[in-house]
């Protein structure tokens, strides 16, 4: 894990005294490898916060071992944290009362350089968050999207090597949190920075990470790709669109031989998903769905995404599959 750009291992952490002590970090351990992206989710209340203070050093763990970059964080804070930016949620993470430019070239100069000989690095990243027009604003100024921009903006001017972004979309209108995205996900290619992610919005996360680590009552539940997460929870599953209502009957008919989820009836139409064991059984959802007398409006296969599975996984149902047999079975379900 020394090889690693983030390593946790063993990290506990308790609040509280008594019969009101909390255990909200349980014996986490994961990695992130060096120059890539990494989302570390859970529900709230999971730990994920916890494990990210724990990590910058803004909570003292009870156990377990930090390492940035191979630095022990508690033996050697100002070597381990020297390669380290981060934006926290919640957080004033710039300074309002300066001006969008003098934010990025106090942050560039917390590295030791002088920000006039890294300018045109600058002037990049005031391109690419669409922060040109408004350089010379004071960012107390500023819409909470901009002021988000700013703040990650000054993450990328340090130049740090590892970052950590803590829910970076959260209160953003649609398309400037689109516009982020992807300006996060050339700045990481481009840049080769390795960036823990943490973020409730699962097509961003989707977007940006390759591997995901999932917590869940302050333990790692699964730590794998992306891909194959989602492989893992594929299954023969199918979108039905009826004319008309179908009849209660017809429901409880059909919830009695498969899983049937996300039913939507009017007396326009009605329309279902389906989970089956093997695409045969499609012919035997459609002869029941005959018997009401209805005919079907359409046909097709859904596809599930990282918010299925991170719901799923993280339900006191999903939890059937521990870490380990998570990881076997998404590397069965992934190889030809």
């Amino acid at each position: 894990m020394d090889e690693a750009a983030v390593s946790v291992e063993g990290l506990c952490k308790s609040y509280g005294r008594g019969a009101k002590r909390l255990r909200a970090v349980d014996g986490v351990s994961f990695a992130v490898p060096r120059g890539s992206v990494v989302g570390l989710l859970g529900p709230n209340g999971a730990g994920k916060t916890t494990v990210i203070k724990c990590i910058l050093g803004l909570v003292t763990p009870d156990a377990g071992e930090v390492r940035i970059l191979g630095a022990d964080v508690r033996r050697e804070p100002l070597r381990a944290y020297r390669h380290v930016a981060s934006v926290l949620e919640g957080s004033r993470n710039v300074y309002w009362r300066l001006t969008v430019r003098e934010n990025l070239e106090f942050f560039a100069s917390l590295m030791g350089v002088d920000p006039r000989r890294r300018r045109p690095f600058l002037d990049e990243l005031l391109e690419r968050f669409d922060l040109a027009s408004r350089q010379h604003a004071t960012v107390n100024d500023l819409s909470r999207g901009m002021k988000q921009k700013v703040a990650i903006a000054c993450a990328f001017a340090r130049e740090a090597e590892v970052l950590f972004l803590d829910e970076p979309t959260l209160g953003l209108d649609l398309a400037t949190a689109r516009q982020l995205q992807a300006t996060l996900k050339e700045l990481a290619r481009e840049h080769g920075r390795t960036i823990v992610l943490s973020s409730h919005d699962m097509d961003v996360v989707e977007d940006l990470c390759a591997r995901v680590v999932i917590l869940s009552a302050g333990r790692v539940v699964v730590d794998d790709e992306v891909r194959n997460l989602v492989g893992l929870f594929r299954a023969e599953a199918y979108r039905i669109e009826v004319v008309g209502e179908l009849p209660q009957a017809a429901c409880e008919r059909l919830r009695e031989r498969f899983r049937v989820r996300a039913w939507e009836g009017s007396p326009a139409g009605t329309s279902f998903e389906v989970e089956l064991a093997d695409a045969g059984e499609l012919y035997e959802v459609v002869d029941r769905i005959r018997e009401f007398g209805a005919p079907l409006r359409a046909i097709a296969r859904s596809e599930p995404d990282l918010a299925e599975v991170f719901l799923r996984v993280t339900s006191s149902r999903g939890q059937l599959l521990p870490e380990r047999e998570a990881a076997e079975a998404a590397r069965e379900a992934s190889s030809p």
